[in-house]
């Protein structure tokens, strides 16, 4: 297999071509990163006569900047991985490499593909891309929105200016009214695909998971192909990370925190009331708290277990069956 890493920035991308694995010679190239650059990229490897059909691309995501890249190499039946960058970065100092250049990244990334033989990126459906474009706006309009609120409790806490009051209150009724047309937007979305809306009635169906929360799990646990529970909680950063060597290193555990952070923070909303509504975690809490663990470190067990239920829900097609496991 013929490895290719990219390093993807904003205005251009690195290239590293590595034909006979890590200790071979490589063939590097820079290209401008615009709308046509996976054509680019595939012009240039035929220039190298490299067939595809044994050629894999790995790169890192960064934002938006790489999906041009990574959807169109897809498109053209190139094998794309997108690599954790977290992971990339302990893989390159494992190698010895503390460099860190665009065209040294791209060579660790091919070499990653080379040692490592990660798992090959499959692209979400169309509906859930969309829908996950949608959640993204509402939750950087709902933070506008509330920053302009926090400006006017400001201005009213002392001598206002008027001109100044009329802005910021202006500025409040456009964003809020442009938050209420993308969530109906968002609403009308998933109405319009029966898939979507069937998987939503089971998510929303556990007590934790709400009309808020549940799009976003829908859209996350969908945009992935998990193989377990326990991988889902692991992306979500949920799983705990244990700290212990011997007799003098013996550190409490704490969660991984590795994945998107604003996912887990809906997630703290819903463990706060999946403990008081869902049965199930309601018992999985009472139980850690009578053995002496935190609320704060049984919190988090009560959101991974939330995430294993709704990948359970998901996973078997089923509304969510607060009795269940729970028969005396």
């Amino acid at each position: 297999m013929v490895q290719l890493g990219i390093d993807v920035g904003k205005s251009k991308i690195d290239l590293c071509l590595l034909a006979d694995g890590s200790k071979g010679r490589k063939k590097t190239k820079v290209l401008k990163n615009t709308p046509s650059v996976a054509a680019a990229v595939l012009e240039w490897l035929a220039a190298k006569k490299v067939d595809i059909t044994c050629l894999q691309v790995v790169l890192e995501p960064t934002g938006t900047y790489h999906e041009y890249l990574a959807y169109g190499l897809h498109e053209q039946g190139v094998r794309v991985v997108l690599a954790s960058p977290a992971r990339v970065r302990d893989f390159a100092r494992g190698m010895g490499i503390l460099t860190k250049t665009d065209t040294v990244d791209a060579f660790v990334l091919a070499c990653y593909g080379e040692l490592r033989s990660p798992e090959v990126w499959t692209p979400p459906p169309p509906e859930i891309s969309e829908l996950r474009a949608l959640l993204r706006r509402r939750d950087a309009l709902l933070k506008d929105a509330m920053r302009e609120d926090n400006r006017l409790e400001k201005i009213l806490s002392t001598r206002p200016s008027p001109l100044v009051e009329a802005s910021v209150r202006k500025m409040i009724a456009v964003l809020y009214a442009e938050l209420h047309a993308v969530e109906q937007f968002i609403n009308s979305h998933i109405d319009n695909h029966p898939g979507l809306k069937r998987d939503l009635g089971y998510l929303i169906s556990i007590k934790g998971v709400g009309p808020q929360i549940g799009p976003n799990m829908l859209a996350a646990l969908r945009s992935h192909n998990f193989s377990s529970a326990e991988q889902a909680a692991a992306w979500f950063g949920l799983v705990p990370k244990e700290k212990r060597s011997g007799s003098s290193v013996h550190y409490r555990a704490r969660l991984s925190k590795s994945g998107p952070a604003e996912l887990r923070a809906k997630l703290f909303i819903g463990a706060m009331m999946a403990v008081k509504y869902n049965r199930q975690l309601k018992a999985t809490y009472g139980r850690l708290l009578a053995a002496g663990k935190c609320k704060m470190s049984a919190l988090g067990a009560v959101m991974r277990k939330l995430v294993h239920q709704c990948y359970a829900v998901l996973k078997h097609q089923c509304c969510y069956d607060e009795n269940y496991g729970l028969a005396a």
